[in-house]
């Protein structure tokens, strides 16, 4: 379970975050929506371990990951926690193979177990015939799939998704939608994702709704 408690950010003057507490089980999906400059982002952020907190603290499973060490921090993320932006942030000169690779390598991983662990991934999200094609040779919904792959390639607990939509036409969103569903139900893994896609956040397990950096009551 992720518990966010009291969370607290401002940058100067401006306060973006005023004490945002929420939870979110395992198995979840859960979406994050609101009007631009809300502090979805920010949020999202500070869940992802990628941004420390003024004042509150992040839990996973009872664990206060805000007061790690930088060092343990970024183990800590790169084991359980994936990612997944708006832009797929694949590296050009690596195929998506070795995109998807990428994280299991940082873990310590050989390239053979990387390899082998990235594979399946790519078959579950429609890519197997794609692996060896570099990032500008794809689509963007076979990009975006890509990075869901590369998300999960360490068999993390949570996928935190900003915008990952965002950029796709309507076919790609219902697919990569369907894809997080789909992957929840194989792996366990809960899901959390900032989306301005009411058509998503229509499907989810929970819905967060914030404005001015003020969290309203949980949608469902």
């Amino acid at each position: 379970m992720i518990e966010v408690i009291d969370i607290r950010k401002s940058y100067g003057s401006l306060h973006v975050l005023r004490g945002v507490s929420l939870s979110v089980p395992d198995s979840c999906i859960a979406a994050i929506v609101g009007p631009s400059g809300a502090g979805k982002s920010t949020l999202l952020h500070i869940i992802g371990t990628l941004d420390r907190p003024d004042a509150g603290r992040v839990l996973y499973d009872g664990t206060d990951v805000a007061s790690m060490s930088d060092r343990k921090l970024s183990r800590f993320r790169n084991s359980h926690i994936g990612f997944v932006f708006q832009a797929h942030q694949l590296l050009p000169e690596f195929t998506l193979l070795e995109n998807v690779m990428m994280p299991a390598l940082i873990a310590g991983k050989s390239p053979s177990q990387a390899a082998a662990l990235a594979r399946p991934l790519l078959a579950e999200v429609g890519l197997t015939d794609r692996e060896n094609h570099k990032p500008t040779e794809l689509s963007g919904g076979e990009a975006q799939r890509g990075a869901v792959a590369r998300a999960l390639v360490n068999s993390p607990s949570v996928v935190l998704a900003d915008e990952p939509s965002g950029s796709l036409d309507s076919r790609n969103r219902r697919e990569l939608h369907d894809i997080f569903f789909r992957l929840r139900d194989l792996h366990g893994t809960t899901f959390v994702t900032v989306t301005h896609d009411e058509s998503l956040a229509a499907r989810c397990d929970r819905v967060f709704r914030i404005t001015d950096g003020e969290l309203s009551p949980c949608v469902i």
